[in-house]
């Protein structure tokens, strides 16, 4: 199957939260939020505003990844983007990511925001190869292992 290709990218639901978490738990590099936080993403009555993205399966409809901004118009952060280990380097990130970038489009949002470790060379690379580019670091941000975070941003229009 291509994975990139055949994936149906569709709004993040309660019912795909339990997936969710076991993709981002399966991961080093993804953050490890709570239940509460989860349900939080999903929550359209949330104090934060979110857009919540999953790529899944087009016959087996489990997720294979997923990517998350909190709105703060004109701007948004992206929370979180992860692909399960199996689907990765298929072109599935990428993918997750342009849909994001036009549905932050459609709610009025121009830039998008990230942080990320200083050592995660993988994610570094992929967010160049988008576009992004560094815009500043935060000393010391990240904890066990204490490290840098490298602050990127992309204009979307």
């Amino acid at each position: 199957m291509n994975v990139a290709g055949d994936a149906r990218i569709r709004s993040m639901g309660i019912e795909d939260l339990p997936r969710v978490i076991e993709i981002e738990r399966a991961l080093k590099h993804a953050p490890h939020w709570t239940q509460a936080a989860w349900e939080a993403v999903v929550d359209p009555n949330a104090a934060v505003r979110r857009i919540a993205l999953v790529a899944e399966e087009p016959n087996a409809g489990e997720a294979l990844g997923f990517a998350v901004a909190a709105l703060a118009k004109p701007e948004a952060e992206l929370e979180s983007i992860a692909v399960a280990a199996p689907a990765q380097r298929c072109g599935l990130g990428r993918r997750l990511v342009a849909a994001l970038a036009e549905e932050l489009l459609h709610a009025g949002v121009g830039e998008v925001f990230l942080e990320v470790r200083a050592s995660n060379r993988a994610a570094l690379g992929f967010y160049a190869a988008l576009g992004l580019t560094e815009i500043g670091r935060r000393a010391r941000y990240y904890a066990d292992p204490e490290e840098d975070a490298v602050l990127m941003g992309l204009r979307l229009r």
